[in-house]
């Protein structure tokens, strides 16, 4: 299993764990944004939407960068990544456990149908 440092992974989960920043990530996933443009479709002030892009870079998910009064964000994959492999290894333990199941209902069918037919 990948291993990452947990308070790294805690941070990412934590920012994730939000349906506002998910969508600040999602937005972001489609290049550089503006504080302003993360916040309008929330309607939120910029003091929000700057509290949630904080927990976003604290996290290592954004980068953000200032031109005088204005804040850019981009996304930074590489900590979704991690949390992905971080997944992908109970993705793995539930593929083996469905795999199973799946066996075990094709051998009752086939018990079902062997009684039904003697």
């Amino acid at each position: 299993m990948v291993e990452q440092r947990p308070a790294t992974l805690d941070a990412v989960f934590h920012a994730l764990s939000d349906s506002t920043r998910r969508a600040m990530l999602r937005e972001l996933s489609q290049g550089e944004r503006t504080v302003s443009a993360l916040a309008a479709p929330f309607s939120m002030s910029l003091a929000g939407a700057s509290k949630h892009v904080k927990v976003l870079e604290g996290a290592g998910l954004v980068r953000r960068r200032v031109e005088g009064r204005t804040h850019y964000c981009r996304l930074e994959a590489a900590r979704l990544a991690e949390a992905e492999a971080w997944l992908r290894y109970y993705e793995r333990f539930w593929t083996r456990r469905l795999d199973t199941l799946e066996a075990l209902l094709i051998e009752d069918e086939r018990q079902r149908r062997k009684n039904h037919t003697e």
